[in-house]
């Protein structure tokens, strides 16, 4: 017994009955109209799976234009239903037509039952397929929605960041390549997904890649994906994220980072708009929006040959630049207001408030980890309050700094990041060139700063 709804559209009762009796042994639910104006009454009819409709309802009249009529009404309700015109007139352009309306087969009067019987069974299969279809496609725009859910925020109204977001919504609208820089922390992410948001592939996928936390030996695998056993641990095809940010936009951060090998393969993608996955030598199509981001100077790793120009060339249609925090004047507060609400709700700290004094510290910090810092200072400040108010104590922005400027650092992980800092300040941001200059891999130093944030 087939877990499926048919119902019949007939005006000759003698035709209800005959085929009720013949589906009924088959299908959990047949029902029967003798008159097709009760449609737009039918309760339910959505639920409906298959409907079997007869083309003629008058006497003498033999058209079909009756029945495609109401074949259209139907569509109308219930788009996915899968419905089987009859008629005893088996004209091949009638026929046709019916199809052409979204009829799903055509059977004649009178019927070979076993002929009837794979008709409706293909129909179910069909009705089956569409739902199982429909099912896909609203998970995938649920997922999308989940992807592209971020509960950062662009807030300010600097004269700088008003600028920027001029920029923003100059450039959306376009599918250039952007390129987005900026120190550490100053949320170039964000202004990505604006950009996405801004965009025409604002309902399809954003993905963000940290490019500094990619391996060498994974980087193929990982961006353009693989097939199965191209490698030891290739147990099955892998689409890399170029694939899974089709149609959407694909972000690459730290870009910077990248050795000259890595962006060789990523200027021939990026070129050719296609990715061949690791094994395979199948192209595949790709259509991406390409936002990159970067805290590093490329003019200046261009010219000690750290960069390749074409790339950046290919990268850097449009270059935003995203101003620190010290220069966004009058959003300090405005931020630290936001994130004092935020934590306050998420902690549970109702009524906890800043005094005017914390207010004048927070806006002299010259902040150099800025936004970023800013946040987890705000959450550190609320978390360890005791009172209603913050005050300047409740704020260590001195002694974070007094460390790095009297060079005396107090643990081994204080010793190594001074260490690491000092590098990058001499290789001007280059992951690569500091790393080298340590002893160390890039991915070791880019885990330990990670680590120390």
């Amino acid at each position: 017994m087939v877990d499926a709804k048919i119902l019949v559209i007939d005006d000759t009762k003698s035709v209800l009955s005959a085929l009720e009796i013949l589906l009924q042994f088959e299908y959990k639910s047949v029902q029967t109209l003798s008159n097709p104006n009760q449609i737009s009454s039918f309760p339910d009819l959505s639920k409906i799976d298959i409907i079997l409709l007869d083309m003629n309802f008058s006497a003498g009249v033999n058209t079909g234009n009756e029945g495609l009529y109401w074949l259209r009404e139907i569509r109308k309700k219930a788009p996915h239903i899968s419905v089987i015109m009859m008629t005893a007139y088996g004209a091949i352009d009638l026929a046709v037509k019916a199809l052409k309306e979204g009829a799903s087969d055509f059977v004649l009067k009178p019927w070979n039952n076993e002929r009837l019987l794979a008709t409706v069974r293909s129909a179910h299969e069909l009705r089956k397929t569409q739902k199982e279809i429909h099912q896909l496609k609203q998970k995938e725009s649920n997922l999308k929605q989940v992807i592209n859910q971020n509960n950062n925020y662009i807030i300010g109204n600097s004269k700088a960041l008003n600028r920027v977001l001029k920029l923003i919504r100059k450039v959306a609208k376009t599918d250039v390549n952007v390129l987005v820089t900026g120190e550490n922390g100053t949320g170039k992410e964000v202004i990505a997904r604006e950009l996405h948001r801004l965009s025409s592939r604002k309902d399809e996928v954003f993905i963000a890649v940290d490019m500094g936390s990619i391996s060498e030996s994974l980087f193929e695998s990982e961006l353009f994906g693989h097939v199965k056993g191209a490698f030891t641990d290739a147990k099955e095809n892998r689409a890399g994220k170029f694939e899974a940010a089709n149609g959407g936009t694909l972000f690459l951060d730290e870009i910077g980072n990248l050795s000259l090998q890595m962006q060789a393969k990523l200027l021939s993608v990026i070129q050719n708009r296609t990715v061949v996955r690791v094994g395979s030598n199948k192209a595949i199509p790709i259509a991406i929006r390409l936002i990159c981001a970067t805290n590093c100077n490329l003019n200046q790793m261009v010219l000690d040959g750290l960069f390749r120009e074409d790339l950046l060339y290919r990268i850097n249609t449009i270059d935003i630049q995203v101003p620190p925090l010290r220069e966004r004047e009058g959003d300090i507060l405005i931020l630290a207001d936001f994130y004092l609400n935020k934590f306050i709700n998420k902690y549970g700290k109702q009524g906890l408030k800043m005094n005017q004094a914390a207010q004048e510290k927070l806006i002299a910090y010259t902040w150099p980890g800025n936004i970023r810092e800013l946040l987890h200072t705000m959450e550190r400040a609320v978390i360890l309050s005791e009172g209603n108010v913050l005050k300047p104590i409740d704020f260590l922005l001195e002694a974070k700094n007094s460390i790095a400027r009297e060079n005396h650092p107090c643990t081994l992980e204080e010793m190594e990041l001074l260490m690491i800092t000092n590098a990058l300040d001499q290789n001007e941001g280059n992951y690569s060139a500091a790393a080298e200059q340590l002893g160390i891999s890039r991915q070791t130093l880019y885990n330990k700063l990670k680590k120390s944030k």
